[in-house]
């Protein structure tokens, strides 16, 4: 099991009821043998460029634990999804994130010492 960020693009129109394409997307991961472990709902944001004719999407953010066969199956099934204008499913960088934690550690170490 691999831990990957996957962030999607929900179609802009989906903004009101946002929560049936979560669950749609949410069904695809737990189907294909994976689990969420944090979930971030950034809004809705202008994009840089058109997508399908659609300047704005809900950006949604994830932390997922997946098997080595599931980033494939996600990716085909989000391809053919309606409701997600994009996606990028990448795997986690464990050098990066604890080197990060640890730069946020020394960071609060150092507010302590000087109050």
């Amino acid at each position: 099991m691999n831990e990957y960020e996957l962030t999607v693009l929900i179609h802009p129109d989906l903004e009101v009821d946002l929560e049936t394409p979560l669950k749609k997307v949410r069904d695809i991961i737990t189907g294909a043998g994976g689990k969420i472990t944090k979930e971030d709902n950034w809004g809705k944001k202008k994009l840089a460029y058109k997508i399908n004719r659609e300047d704005f999407a809900v950006y949604v953010y994830m932390d997922v634990i997946l098997p080595a066969d599931a980033p494939l199956k996600i990716s085909n099934t989000l391809n053919i999804t309606d409701e997600v204008l994009r996606y990028l499913l990448v795997r986690q960088d464990e050098k990066g994130r604890k080197a990060l934690e640890e730069a946020k550690n020394r960071a609060s170490e150092e507010t302590k010492e000087e109050e």
